[in-house]
């Protein structure tokens, strides 16, 4: 029986106001109200300021794909182990409020769902049914998001292996698909093996990984710049 689809759904259970339930009057209400005031000002600071995020919008309006703020971003509440998600039904960036506290945190998950929203826009990304799809887009974020640069390792005591970049983003990948596919670990990486290398070596819009903020700045200003360089050959 095919795995991807026995009991699935598709990680919607993560994300509750995806599928219709509503705040609770009270004080869970003005909670979350507070939380939604501060992720729209962090979300706000990231699409404005963060070069990997700049970067990403800019790719997708020269794709086609034109985002407006308060149409393709939602802060919504989550469940307690996700950080945000990529909604391809309503073409919507999904940012846990509840679990997102810090704008450094907030511009790593705005970049890797853009990444995801990037994909869909230039690839036409099968994420139902086809498990290489989002194998390859959960590669692609985790390498080019920062998800793994070396002071995200270190917090989370990852030093220092041969290739441990690879590594990270090959993990990474393997957690992102676990958390929305019911398979078996097994299988996932199994997925993941197949298309690693490809995907890995897949860094647009980025033209390289950005490992630091100063990366992103240079891409971003190649990027920018594109159009004087071909103009000129």
């Amino acid at each position: 029986m095919d795995q991807t689809k026995e009991n699935e759904d598709y990680g919607y259970d993560l994300f509750p106001e995806r599928k219709g339930s509503r705040l609770k009057k009270g004080s869970v209400a003005e909670r979350l109200f507070t939380f939604n005031h501060k992720c729209q000002a962090m979300l706000h600071f990231a699409v404005n300021s963060s070069p990997y995020a700049k970067l990403l919008l800019s790719a997708m309006n020269s794709s086609g794909c034109k985002t407006f703020k308060d149409r393709h971003f939602s802060c919504e509440d989550c469940d307690g182990t996700v950080s945000g998600g990529f909604d391809s039904v309503s073409s919507q960036i999904v940012l846990c409020q509840n679990n997102i506290h810090q704008q450094s945190h907030m511009n790593r998950v705005v970049t890797h769902e853009l990444i995801h929203a990037f994909d869909h826009c230039r690839a036409h990304v099968d994420w139902f049914s086809n498990l290489k799809h989002l194998a390859c887009s959960e590669i692609r974020a985790a390498n080019l998001s920062g998800d793994c640069s070396f002071s995200n390792e270190v917090s989370r005591l990852n030093l220092g292996l041969k290739q441990h970049h690879q590594e990270c983003v090959r993990a990474r990948a393997l957690l992102s698909i676990l958390a929305v596919r019911k398979i078996s670990q097994e299988y996932a990486e199994k997925i993941v093996d197949e298309v690693f290398e490809p995907c890995f070596n897949d860094h647009a819009p980025f033209g390289r990984i950005p490992h630091s903020k100063k990366d992103a700045k240079f891409a971003n200003r190649d990027y920018d710049n594109r159009q004087r360089y071909y103009a000129n050959l």
